[in-house]
C-alpha cells in the first residue's frame, strides 16, 4: 500500500509527526513545519500523490523534463512544492530521496545534518 511505504519512509527521518491536515496524512518536522502531505483523490483530480516542499527549482525542471509524474500542485505550488504523482511508474528509492529532499528543505539545520551524518555544533 502506498500510504503505508510513504509513511516508513517519512517516519525514519529525525524528529517526524504524522497527523492529519486538512482530513489528509501529512508529515511534520517536531509536529510543526510540513514537508509530505499524501493526497488520494483530492478534491476529485483522480490522483494519488504526494505534495513536497522542493528545492528552489526543481518543480520547474520535474515537471517540464516528465509531466506524466510529476505536477505543481494547488495552493503549495507557488512556493516551489512538487507534486508526485504514485499511480505512475514508480521508482520508490526516488520517492525515498524526494522526501529526505522535502524534509532537508524545512528542518532545522542539526536535523537535517543527521541525515548525512554531519553535526552542527551551532545547533547543539
Amino acid at each position: 500500500m502506498p500510504l503505508e511505504r510513504v509513511r516508513s519512509i517519512c517516519c525514519a527521518l529525525p524528529e517526524v509527526v504524522e497527523r492529519l491536515s486538512h482530513g489528509q496524512p501529512t508529515f511534520f518536522v517536531r509536529g510543526k513545519t510540513t514537508f509530505v502531505m499524501f493526497l488520494d483523490d483530492h478534491h476529485g483530480d483522480g490522483r494519488l500523490a504526494l505534495w513536497c516542499a522542493a528545492p528552489p527549482g526543481v518543480q520547474a525542471q520535474l515537471v517540464e523534463q516528465e509531466p506524466e509524474r510529476f505536477f505543481r500542485p494547488p495552493y503549495v505550488g507557488g512556493r516551489g512544492w512538487i507534486g508526485v504523482r504514485l499511480d505512475r511508474q514508480l521508482d520508490w528509492d526516488e520517492v525515498a530521496e524526494i522526501c529526505a529532499d522535502a524534509y532537508r528543505q524545512v528542518a532545522p539545520k542539526r536535523l537535517a545534518a543527521q541525515l548525512d551524518g554531519r553535526h552542527h555544533p551551532e545547533e547543539g
